[in-house]
């Protein structure tokens, strides 16, 4: 009985206590920011997912025609007058046209021309606007005095006016002489846009306490103000793809834009109208596809403005 008591007494008191559980690891806080922020909203946009698979087909399917499609236009034999104006079938999907052409076969292709409008005008419009309302918005001055001026003769020329009328002077067209005109015409609304948001940035307290360190103005301009004043401009780009691809069918419809023997819906949709009574499908496809694509760009533009936007979340 003494030796129980002994070895009870000589037993560290802590023996009995419940060993303490080991501390959870706390999660390192995350950062947020306007980008991180807009990332994780788009995801959960159903908006953003529609429209970013539709352009991303549309974009494959400009790139490699050839995995949608049999033919090719441009083939010798590719079409076939016995098949004028034939209706959709099983076999051929969106009928013939009055050439007979197969009008998927000349859809899938003329997907090419649409998109490299689009996308060549738009980064075109967004490279050289961006820069010019950088440089005017943070040199001010006489600088920014005479890149205004500038930027208004532009502006008092109508986009799809002013395109008809250079597109008339220079004769045939292709997508790349189209994007040209396009860009010529569009920079100045990128450009106001981007001078605006340096603007309202070039005075925040990051940018003071960047001079304060000793930052350069390179390093500024482009490290701390082009970062944060360059959302709306994205914004307005992603919108104005589709309006691109929009205007692009307008000229080409006007026979000012891209012409045979390329292929673009407008240009099938100008050849479609004097046979839209006696066979409807000539107009209706190729319409149809210009009509989604459009706003596919647009749902995509609409989705990335909600993200970006402050005011909208």
């Amino acid at each position: 009985m003494s030796d129980t008591i002994t070895k009870d007494a000589s037993a560290p008191a802590g023996d009995n206590s419940p060993k303490a559980a080991p501390a959870k690891k706390e999660k390192p806080e995350r950062v947020a920011s306007l980008w991180s922020d807009a990332v994780r909203d788009l995801r959960r946009n159903p908006l953003f997912i529609i429209g970013g698979v539709l352009v991303l087909a549309l974009i494959v399917i400009s790139v490699v025609p050839g995995w949608f499609t049999d033919g090719s236009p441009f083939d010798n034999g590719a079409c076939d007058l016995s098949h004028s104006l034939e209706r959709p079938s099983a076999d051929h999907w969106f009928g013939y046209d009055v050439q007979g052409c197969d009008i998927y076969t000349r859809t899938v292709w003329g997907a090419r021309n649409s998109i490299i409008v689009g996308i060549l005008t738009t980064t075109t419009v967004t490279v050289v606007g961006s820069l010019l309302g950088l440089l005017a918005g943070w040199r001010g001055g006489i600088i920014d005095s005479i890149l205004s001026r500038f930027t208004e003769i532009f502006f008092s020329i109508p986009t799809l006016l002013g395109g008809m009328l250079i597109m008339s002077m220079l004769g045939k067209g292709n997508a790349y002489t189209v994007s040209l005109v396009m860009a010529v015409l569009g920079w100045p609304q990128i450009f106001r846009i981007m001078r605006a948001s340096v603007l309202a940035n070039k005075n925040n307290d990051y940018v003071m306490a960047a001079r304060a360190l000793g930052a350069g103005a390179g390093r500024i301009t482009f490290r701390h103000i082009l970062p944060n004043a360059i959302a709306p401009v994205i914004v307005v780009a992603a919108i104005s793809l589709g309006v691109y691809i929009g205007a692009e069918a307008a000229l080409s419809y006007l026979g000012i834009g891209v012409q045979s023997p390329e292929i673009s819906w407008g240009l099938m949709i100008s050849d479609a109208q004097v046979r839209f009574l006696a066979a409807p499908h000539v107009l209706l496809f190729p319409a149809a596809v210009l009509s989604v694509t459009v706003l596919a760009f647009i749902m995509l533009g609409d989705a990335v403005r909600d993200a970006l936007d402050p005011k909208l979340r």
